[in-house]
């Protein structure tokens, strides 16, 4: 078990590496292929067209595969894309790269999720989230030393590609092992009545569904549109407004370890309801404040936000049953929708109201998430005579 888990945890670092490498390889891939920066957007739909289906089909595959066949085939997939990144001779290959690694992307999330959620506690799931954190911390400084040593951006994701090969490796050879552990859970069989279409008739699924929307779109907003707002809008030096951008996703790995030692003593249901307000207090602080408030405000949101998508993972085997690994690979979809619409969103909204609107969007996605984290509180507590059904 003690080695199983550290895999696990691997699993989550992998699982973040690929995500960040984009921004720093940019600049040569762009120049290497000649393209403008607008370009950047097709390697982003096609990342996301293939996490979200992978994360609404891992369900199924969860029930066919396992979670450990799952994994290594997933990971190979993201192993296949880095190394075609590396070694992609014209600009549509790396268009379908990026389709392959959102396949592989997606659906090791929701497996090692579905797993993490049913075979451990709140603590590990928020430490393996904070994992996935360190992973996106050095995914760019691989990135970055490759470019520096070559000139290149093909040997940073070549040197990613690498890494993942040996995880598929691992993955492969302990697939047996994951298999065992979650009988009876994640990667179990489920009953009949436990299908996808049963889980969606399912109120506090749908309740779910929409938590990790709001809550995705409020953490990618914010950290992706807090630069620009310091330094357009607030007259921040770009060193300091850097430092801060830096520190917010800092939070969210630091509040995530600090947290995850506290959700067994405070209970999962409590914090999320303390998480839930410290975000949109910080929201709120960062979308009045100038300058230095803004960047408490920053912090305060980021402390928030750490332990909500991994404690709400945690709940969701005892909230849903047999509906676990389906629900799951919604709520990584919807994760992924709503950190690519509201952001969006928010652009639209800058180039018609100005930057500060972005800020006021936060502190509505923040009371959004608050008000629907309530309700899926008071429907767990009710009753649910679905859940003898379509536990079968």
């Amino acid at each position: 078990m003690p080695a199983l888990l550290i895999l696990t945890y691997v699993g989550f670092v992998s699982l973040g590496l690929p995500d960040a490498v984009l921004g720093v390889a940019w600049p040569s891939l762009r120049d290497a292929f000649g393209l403008p920066q607008s370009a950047l957007g097709a390697i982003l739909v096609g990342t996301g067209v293939g996490y979200f289906s992978s994360g609404l089909a891992a369900g199924r595959l969860v029930e066919r595969l396992g979670v450990g066949k799952l994994l290594a085939l997933s990971s190979g997939l993201i192993t296949v894309a880095m190394l075609g990144y590396a070694t992609a001779p014209v600009w549509p290959l790396l268009i379908l790269c990026a389709l392959v690694a959102g396949l592989g992307s997606g659906a090791i999330d929701a497996g090692l999720n579905a797993y993490a959620a049913s075979n451990f506690s709140a603590r590990h799931v928020n430490w393996l989230h904070a994992c996935y954190c360190l992973g996106a911390a050095l995914g760019p400084l691989i990135a970055t030393a490759a470019l520096a040593a070559s000139g290149s951006f093909r040997w940073g994701y070549a040197a990613i590609g690498a890494i993942m090969l040996l995880l598929t490796t691992s993955f492969a050879v302990t697939k047996a092992s994951f298999r065992a552990r979650s009988a009876g859970g994640a990667g179990a069989p489920e009953a009949p009545g436990a299908s996808a279409v049963a889980a969606l008739r399912r109120g506090r699924v749908w309740l779910q569904i929409a938590v990790f929307f709001v809550y995705s779109g409020l953490e990618v907003t914010l950290g992706q549109w807090c630069f620009t707002i310091n330094t357009e809008a607030r007259g921040v030096a770009e060193e300091a407004a850097g430092i801060w951008a830096g520190a917010y996703w800092g939070s969210l790995g630091v509040g995530r370890v600090l947290l995850g030692v506290a959700v067994e003593r405070v209970g999962a249901d409590r914090l999320l309801r303390m998480a839930t307000l410290a975000a949109l207090l910080g929201s709120a602080l960062f979308a009045v404040g100038p300058a230095w408030p803004g960047a408490v405000g920053l912090m305060v949101a980021g402390l928030g936000l750490a332990p909500i998508y991994p404690t709400l993972m945690s709940r969701t085997p005892a909230r849903l049953g047999a509906s676990t690994a389906h629900a799951i690979g919604f709520q990584v979809s919807a994760a992924m929708l709503g950190g690519v619409i509201l952001p969006s969103v928010g652009g639209v909204l800058a180039a018609r109201l100005g930057l500060p609107s972005i800020g006021t969007l936060a502190v509505i996605a923040a009371a959004g998430l608050w008000l629907l984290h309530e309700a899926l509180i008071r429907v767990t507590r009710e009753p649910q005579p679905e859940a003898a059904s379509a536990a079968g």
